[in-house]
């Protein structure tokens, strides 16, 4: 007999039960483990839902405390906080969750999930609006229903259109929808970005490169060569904003225009930035070989590329993207430059990740000094079983 789509299942080996795990019928992980217990049942599961999220945001008060600096990180990674299929990221009074798997998104879980980031983040009506983004191709492949339209939860004041006010998606009923807020504003290492709930990759911002973003402006700084930078799939420009606090000159690029009328929205939320900024859509491949080939030099490439791997097959021919992009930008580079090369394909080892950059150093012809070797943000833990938790991969060098 076969369990049922998001079922809880004892998961067994020819050494007895290993545990209890939600079963997907679509996707190509059937089970992801939930409870070293055989036979857990749905009522514990919720418990342990509550119990773990409460763990995960004391975590991040912790590592990664809402100030006047920084009020976005990731609340919920999943995996990694022993909350398989869930994940949410917070943007100043914005919280973005994502229901991933057949056996979270449902309503028991979902609304476990909406009472544990309430009392966690709003037991005093600080705030507070959740909104549930799932991801559209992890729907299509988990087989997944869309959400219903209108927020998780809010303490906005909002008024229904027959002016019934409420507080909560709790206090409305079915035919009423929910008016709460999509946009804010939010703060990484003091620069602000705007942020909308409807648009944009993944939940938004890539928050696991925070400080990442403030260690390639610190090794610019310190380097002296601060004219003309160049941020390449720059996204909506956290590490090119960043740079225009310590470079003259800074040119981000990316494939999406959204992303860039993003990023420029981002500029303009931070007129004190010393730069001059401009953007340029373009393919990253394209314009690093007319630029090598018309003799463009820099004083610091940052290379920031979305995963060339999604499976294991793929991993050679993203180690080739990998060093072709990293070759041109080092025979970009003046003499004492810096690099700062991510990838971001859980796929590619930092070992292999590494070896390649060395290999286009030599095929550049020049020196290359790794300076610091960075990784996710503290608020996206690792797991040192699962090394689909360092995915995230970080060189900062000197180029000679």
């Amino acid at each position: 007999m076969l369990a049922e789509a998001g079922a809880l299942v004892t998961v067994s080996d020819g050494r007895g039960a290993l545990g209890t795990a939600l079963y997907s019928s679509a996707s190509r992980i059937a089970a992801r483990l939930v409870s070293r217990t055989a036979g857990t049942s749905r009522e514990q599961y919720l418990e342990d839902v509550r119990g773990r999220i409460g763990a995960a945001l004391q975590l991040r008060r912790e590592l990664a405390p809402v100030d006047a600096e920084n009020n976005a990180h990731r609340l919920i990674f999943s995996e990694a906080d022993n909350l398989p299929g869930i994940l949410a990221d917070r943007y100043n009074d914005l919280v973005l969750l994502q229901l991933l798997t057949q056996g979270t998104a449902q309503d028991d879980v979902r609304q476990v999930v909406v009472e544990a980031l309430r009392d966690g983040l709003a037991a005093n009506s600080e705030p507070l609006t959740i909104w549930e983004r799932p991801d559209p191709r992890i729907r299509e492949l988990e087989q997944l229903a869309a959400p219903a339209p209108g927020p998780l939860f809010t303490t906005h004041d909002s008024v229904a259109p027959d002016g019934l006010s409420f507080r909560s998606v709790a206090d409305e009923t079915a035919s009423h929808r929910l008016l709460a807020p999509t946009t804010t504003t939010f703060v990484l290492n003091g620069l602000r970005f705007s942020y909308d709930a409807g648009s944009g990759q993944k939940t938004g911002a890539f928050l696991d490169q925070r400080l990442n973003y403030a260690a390639a402006a610190s090794h610019v700084r310190a380097s002296g060569r601060t004219g003309q930078a160049l941020d390449v799939c720059t996204y909506q420009g956290g590490f090119a904003l960043h740079l225009a606090q310590v470079c003259d000159v800074v040119t981000g690029v990316d494939a999406s225009r959204a992303a860039l009328e993003a990023a420029d929205r981002n500029l303009t939320l931070n007129p004190e930035l010393r730069a001059a900024t401009d953007w340029i859509e373009a393919d990253a491949f394209e314009l690093m070989r007319a630029y090598d080939t018309q003799g463009e030099r820099f004083d610091a490439i940052v290379l920031d590329p979305p995963a060339f791997a999604k499976s294991k097959r793929a991993a050679e021919g993203a180690l080739r993207g990998y060093k072709e992009l990293n070759l041109r930008a080092m025979r970009m580079l003046n003499a004492g430059g810096t690099l700062v090369t991510n990838s971001c394909s859980h796929h590619v080892s930092l070992a292999e990740f590494t070896e390649i950059v060395a290999a286009a150093a030599t095929d550049a012809g020049r020196r290359v000094q790794l300076l610091e070797t960075r990784a996710a943000a503290p608020d996206h833990p690792e797991v040192l079983t699962l090394a689909e938790t360092r995915y995230l991969k970080c060189l900062i060098c000197r180029v000679s």
